[in-house]
This record gives C-alpha cells, sequence and structure tokens, in this order.
C-alpha cells in the first residue's frame, strides 16, 4: 500500500498519544489513520455511506466519495441528530446515550477495534463482531463507553459499531421515500463490512450482527429482510423483540402527527425543507401516541413512536421459513419495564385501575393477562406487575417468539434470561433494560456505579461479566456460548445471574398468556 504524503484530518480530531502509535489501513475509498495500542488498535468514524443531507436524508445510502490523503481516524466523529437524553428522573442514563448529537453531516460511519498487531494475529483472521446501538430509534450512538469494543479486540474479536440514522430521518414511514432508512444504512454498513474487514485483519465470511434494544430489533429486521442475504452469519439479540415492527398503519398514524406538529404535508416535500433541528422538534409531540389499532397492538408501548414498518414481523417471516439461517443468540433481562416506570415514581402511583388499562393495551385479553402474572407474581404490587406487563409486551415475549420461530426453522438458536439485580434506586432498579449491557461488553467502569446511576451503590460481580462476555466471545467464534441449544422440546434457556443455570423452559406460563386464540 502507497500511503500519500497528503494528510486530511477530520475537524475537531486531534494527534494521538505518546502512549500510541499511528496506524495506517486502506478501505475502498482511500487510506484511514487510527491509533495501535498495547492491548487493541482503533479506528473512528470511517464513512460506510454519504452524508444524509437534503433530501438524502429520506434516500436509501449512497455510495461516500473518495477522499485523498490519509482520513484521521484517530477520535470519535458526528453522530446522528437526536435530542439530549441523559437523565430518567431519579437515574443518570447518560453513560448509554454519550455523547448525544455531535454536530456534523458526515455520521455514516463505523468505528472499528482490532486484535493488537501481533504475530497471534498475523496470519489467520479473525471473527467480527457488528453492533447496532440501542436508543428507542431516536437517541444513541456508537461511542457510549458501554459498548466500546476493546475488550472483545482483546480477545481476538474485531468490532465494527455502526451509526445510522435516527428519528425522523430514519424512521418515518412517507410515501414515496426510502422505506426503513435506518435499517437501510445497517445494511450498507454490512457491506461495507464485507468489501473492507480483510484490511484490517477480519474474517468477512465469520460476521456476527448484534444489537441491543432499538439495535436488536434492527437485528431481527435484519435477520427478516432478503437483502440482508450473505451479509451476516451469526446474530445477536439482546433485549430485542421478534414482533416490535410497526405495521404501515401505525406507520401512517405517526406519520400524520409528525406532519401536524411541524405544520407540513405529510410527504416528502413536506419535510424535505425541514432543518435537523426542525425535524427534531416534533419529537416531543410524538412521545405517548396511541398506536394501537384494530388490527395491531403497540408493540413498543408508548416507549417510542418510531421503529422499523414492517408488512409481518420478523418472528412470522421467521417462522415461514423465510429468515435468514443464521446462528441466533438472543435474550432479555427478567425486570425490563422498572427502567421506564420506576425512576419517575410510576410504580410507585399505578392504582388497579392504571394496572388493568395497561393490561388492556398490551394484550386483548387483559383479564387472562393479568391472572397468569398474579399467579406468577403472588406478592407483586400493582405498580411491579404493571412493570413486568410493560416488560413482556415489549421484549419478553417477542423474544421468546422469535426464538421459537428460528428454532423450529430448524435453525441453531440460544436463549438467556438475564437475572442479575442492580441496587440502584433503593435496592429497586433490579435485571431491568439495559442492565445487562455493560456485562456483555465487559465495561464495567466507575460511571455506573452509584445510587442514581444504572448498576448501583455496590460493586457489580467482575466474575460475572468475565463469564458473561466469555459466553459472547465464544458463540461469536465458534457458534455456541456453552449451554445447550434452544430446541422446542425442552426450550432450554441460560439464567444468567450471581448464578449460572441452564433452565427448561422457564416461561411455559408467560408463554400461553400471550397466545392470542
Amino acid at each position: 500500500m502507497t500511503i500519500p504524503r497528503s494528510i486530511h484530518r477530520v475537524p475537531g480530531t486531534t494527534t494521538t498519544s505518546r502512549s500510541s502509535k499511528p496506524v495506517l489501513r486502506e478501505v475502498g475509498n482511500g487510506v484511514v489513520r487510527g491509533i495501535a495500542h498495547s492491548t487493541h488498535s482503533v479506528f473512528y468514524a470511517i464513512p460506510y455511506a454519504a452524508p444524509p443531507t437534503g433530501l438524502g436524508r429520506f434516500e436509501e445510502p449512497k455510495p461516500h466519495a473518495a477522499w485523498r490523503g490519509v482520513r484521521d481516524a484517530t477520535q470519535p466523529g458526528a453522530t446522528a441528530p437526536q435530542l439530549a437524553r441523559g437523565r430518567l428522573a431519579e437515574l443518570d442514563v447518560s453513560t448509554y446515550f454519550a455523547p448525544g448529537w455531535t454536530h456534523g453531516s458526515d455520521y455514516l460511519t463505523v468505528n472499528v477495534w482490532t486484535p493488537p498487531e501481533a504475530p497471534a494475529y498475523a496470519f489467520r483472521q479473525a471473527p467480527v463482531l457488528v453492533f447496532l446501538h440501542g436508543g428507542a430509534f431516536i437517541a444513541g450512538s456508537s461511542y457510549s463507553p458501554i459498548f466500546d469494543g476493546r475488550s472483545f479486540a482483546r480477545n481476538g474479536v474485531i468490532v465494527v459499531s455502526v451509526d445510522y440514522r435516527l428519528g425522523l430521518p430514519g424512521f418515518l414511514d412517507i410515501p414515496s421515500a426510502q422505506p426503513n432508512r435506518g435499517l437501510a444504512d445497517v445494511l450498507a454498513a454490512l457491506v461495507w463490512v464485507r468489501r473492507n474487514i480483510a484490511v484490517f485483519g477480519g474474517d468477512p465470511s465469520n460476521v456476527t450482527l448484534a444489537g441491543h434494544s432499538a439495535g436488536a430489533i434492527l437485528t431481527a429486521a435484519a435477520l427478516a429482510s432478503p437483502h440482508s442475504e450473505g451479509l451476516f452469519h451469526r446474530a445477536i439479540m439482546q433485549s430485542g423483540s421478534g414482533t416490535a415492527a410497526f405495521t404501515p398503519e401505525q406507520g401512517a398514524i405517526v406519520r400524520e402527527a409528525a406532519a401536524k406538529a411541524l405544520g407540513v404535508p405529510p410527504t416528502v416535500e413536506g419535510f424535505v425543507g425541514l432543518t435537523d433541528q426542525e425535524l427534531l422538534a416534533a419529537t416531543p409531540a410524538l412521545m405517548g401516541l396511541d398506536l394501537g389499532t384494530t388490527r395491531a397492538r403497540d408493540p413498543l408501548q408508548k416507549i417510542t413512536p418510531l421503529g422499523v414498518v414492517l408488512d409481518e414481523q420478523p418472528a412470522v417471516t421467521a417462522a415461514r421459513g423465510r429468515a435468514q439461517p443464521v446462528d441466533l443468540l438472543i435474550g432479555h433481562n427478567t425486570e425490563e419495564g422498572n427502567l421506564y416506570l420506576l425512576p419517575n415514581g410510576t410504580m410507585t402511583t399505578t392504582t388497579p385501575s392504571d394496572l388493568r388499562s395497561a393490561a388492556h393495551y398490551a394484550h386483548p385479553d387483559a383479564d387472562r393477562l393479568l391472572s397468569v402474572y398474579r399467579a406468577r407474581h403472588p406478592d407483586a404490587t400493582p405498580g411491579q406487575l404493571r412493570s413486568i406487563i410493560l416488560g413482556e409486551a415489549a421484549f419478553g415475549a417477542g423474544s421468546r417468539a422469535l426464538a421459537d420461530a428460528h428454532a423450529a426453522a430448524g435453525h441453531s438458536t440460544y436463549a438467556y434470561v438475564f437475572i442479575w439485580r442492580s441496587t440502584a434506586l433503593a435496592g429497586q432498579l433490579g435485571a431491568t433494560h439495559i442492565v445487562e449491557a455493560p456485562f456483555t461488553f465487559n465495561t464495567l467502569g466507575p460511571e455506573l456505579h452509584g445510587e442514581g446511576r444504572l448498576l448501583g451503590p455496590a460493586p457489580a460481580p467482575q466474575s460475572l461479566a468475565d463469564q458473561t462476555h466469555g459466553a459472547w466471545i465464544e458463540f461469536i467464534k465458534n457458534g455456541t456460548p456453552g449451554w445447550p441449544r434452544y430446541e422446542l422440546d425442552q426450550r432450554t434457556t441460560m439464567s444468567i445471574g450471581d448464578e449460572w443455570g441452564p433452565v427448561s423452559d422457564p416461561f411455559a406460563q408467560e408463554r400461553a398468556a400471550w397466545t392470542i386464540t
């Protein structure tokens, strides 16, 4: 490779420190300069598609222009436009959403963490993890410290984290616009990986697509997409769902509400003339929309009004034998809903009437649903039952539905449930949404500890992080996390907490509750 003499520096970047050294790689569009540390190398903000500006915000991702010289990739770059999200009332979640909106149009980029340049990796290609951040389709980025890829890289796995369009540019369903633009970005990033990852030492025939929350829902959509064939070979879904897609009818409700809030026609022509800041201004007006229709419940239970819009749920596509035939690791946490109800006090103030309303919004037979969960949790308060049902409706039931469908189609499937409980918020936060993420990435930093922080004031068990992270590495490398496959006759699910252990069909009663007859 010939390295040009001229140097191109992305605005806002700085030179590397004395404790590291520059490292150069040539991708399809030009040469990038990253940083080589003793334990890993990292390249930030490498473009996989052109900046989405103007009308391009509502079109399919386009190829990025080549650059001359060396593009600096030593510092984080721009992120998708988004409103600030740092706290959920009493809970600090800023680490998950960091750094928020870093302005700049060139944000359809990837970060790449690679193992150290050493003889052990010189003559073989490393497995690749492509990771999609969460954030309810309206926030988040690839730069969250929780999802830093260096721990995987130290263990011989290349990590590629992806920034994709969010909010109205990413997911508002608009006639004549490219549908599911954020998902189209993910598929474009996977094409970039296939074409370029070998120059970083990665194996393009051993790619795992993984995501958390909204990123896991995007992973499910990619599983169901015929356009992803051959782009990845394994998948990991953490606290996502195979039944979280909105219907076109629900997408239309959101589109009309957005247009009304912005005072424009509900068309591409109406939205395209607005700035990113103006498009963001509509987001608060969309939160809390009633998206229940005569044909479909709200799959995300008012957590967010934006997401993928599909004609059928990914779990249905999988059940029809039309999903990608890849290995799948999928699971959820036991108290997902606590994140949305506990910090703001809603769990404490929920009345029996509130609980019934929530159950009716989640399921057409509220009495049946409540009878099952009351029997399973006889000492639970109305607020606790509401939290359980919210978590099951948005994440648990849909994850199990996809696991069932994928296994029934004959594909290798592994399931887990995360049960370790955070001691935050007076010990009540529990095994809530997000809490497993720093364990899978082995990023238990001090910024996550404290009374009002995700992992609570008590030290989180490093041994559990080591074990969980190790299982994810084994799956990425070898296709098995180290426990029995999920088969329909047993539905073996690994319980991940202070004690590990496989459990046979631990959600049999809950599964029956969500089966609509």
